[in-house]
């Protein structure tokens, strides 16, 4: 213990700033590496000293408010240690993975919470499957992405059991949100007035879509050139709350947002065995259950989406540049936010970008398009008209895949936005 003191605190006075980029690189992913170990260690202890039960000659209440006092730490991070350190000793592929640093400790605390919501009356060949899975796709997922990946876990490893567990799981969620839901306002007491509460997704949805068309980011620029100043996107939402009730109050129309009027898609699976309807995909990402898929349908200003169906995907060949309607609708259901490999940006703020360009004949359809942020989307025109940037292309199963550029991969091996697909 003494020499592993020494070696961090010399690691820790070394200088960095005479490092060439090569050796400082080295040198960041060293520290990451051998800290991720170190957690291991440390999650190893916990469970130790919780097995041994030396909070009770220590006379604490528990052993989360013992670490909390031993180590200084919050209760929050002290039950974090506490049930990483039961995943790690359950399953051994996730202690293998972490003690040699293929797993860092935001990871572990994803799959460790994906863990933890598996239902209590599962098989546990079926919890050690899910354990190890996420373990192995932890090599290519941020904690975003594997967090996404955990939610969906038992479609992969026990699907035959993941849809009815599911549904129990959303309509128990739906009935809780729907119960808990309220907005207050409260007076600050200096001209200011907080807004709070708490809406279920199908309401936080529709709140949003009506929302989304008045507080694009895309305003910034204009605002900028006018006055000097330019909006926070929590201002921007502010500003659209206020300009939505105006417009009702007035009677007045919304704006489009993406070539259509403001509006839900909401995507499910349809079973022609059954004749039933699955759970249901809000245009936001959060899922629904087949139940409320159901009662939307019923409102015609909800636009229920079936993937495959007849009709849902259309060309709109060349009669038209900008992808809208149902062109649009389909583009945000097949990619979901933008497609650049890591960016989390949703459907709402992206463009639609031809692959061919539109000046050299390249038509209007899925399979000459795909979502991109303004950031990335700039990125892509820039680097393109120089020659040597990102190379987009529609994959075999119908998917946009990234080739990088040389001088960042020489081999140029395709890659894609694990963020909004699903694993």
């Amino acid at each position: 213990m003494q020499q592993l003191t020494d070696l961090t605190a010399q690691c820790a006075a070394w200088r960095v700033s005479p490092l060439p980029d090569a050796d400082l690189l080295e040198f960041l992913d060293t520290v990451h590496h051998a800290q991720q170990m170190l957690q291991a260690a440390l999650l190893h202890a916990v469970h130790e000293v919780r097995l041994r039960d030396i909070r009770a000659g220590r006379h604490a209440p528990s052993i989360k408010i013992w670490l909390r006092d031993r180590l200084r730490i919050s209760p929050r991070t002290a039950h974090q240690l506490i049930v990483q350190a039961a995943s790690v000793d359950r399953h051994g592929d996730l202690d293998a993975a972490l003690t040699t640093g293929k797993v860092n400790a935001e990871q572990l605390a994803v799959i460790s919470t994906a863990l933890a919501t598996l239902p209590k009356t599962l098989d546990p060949s079926i919890r050690t499957d899910s354990a190890a899975t996420l373990t192995g796709w932890a090599a290519h997922l941020d904690p975003g992405g594997l967090r996404k990946a955990g939610q969906r876990i038992l479609d992969h490893v026990a699907p035959e059991v993941a849809d009815a567990i599911e549904q129990r799981r959303l309509r128990a969620a739906e009935r809780d949100a729907h119960q808990q839901r309220h907005v207050t306002l409260t007076a600050v007491g200096d001209g200011r007035i907080r807004l709070s509460g708490i809406l279920d997704n199908e309401a936080a949805a529709i709140v949003t879509a009506a929302l989304d068309p008045l507080c694009k980011p895309d305003t910034v620029a204009a605002e900028l050139a006018a006055t000097g100043q330019a909006r926070t996107p929590g201002q921007r939402r502010a500003d659209a709350l206020v300009e939505v009730c105006r417009l009702v109050l007035a009677g007045g129309p919304l704006p489009d947002n993406g070539g259509d009027r403001p509006q839900i898609a909401v995507t499910v699976s349809y079973d022609p065995l059954r004749a039933a309807l699955g759970t249901g995909i809000l245009d936001s990402g959060e899922p629904v259950s087949a139940e409320t898929v159901r009662r939307l349908g019923c409102d015609a200003r909800i636009l229920p989406i079936i993937l495959n169906g007849p009709g849902q995907i259309l060309d709109a060949g060349r009669t038209r540049r900008t992808a809208t309607g149902p062109l649009r609708r389909a583009l945000t259901i097949r990619d979901k936010g933008c497609t650049f490999p890591g960016c989390d940006r949703p459907a709402r703020w992206c463009d639609a970008h031809h692959l061919m360009n539109w000046a050299d004949n390249g038509p209007t359809n899925l399979d000459n398009l795909a979502l991109l942020c303004g950031h990335h989307h700039r990125i892509i025109h820039t680097e393109t008209s120089n020659g040597d940037g990102w190379e987009i292309r529609i994959a075999d199963d119908g998917l946009p895949e990234f080739l990088p550029p040389a001088w960042l991969d020489p081999t140029r091996r395709p890659r894609r936005n694990q963020y909004h697909q699903p694993t």
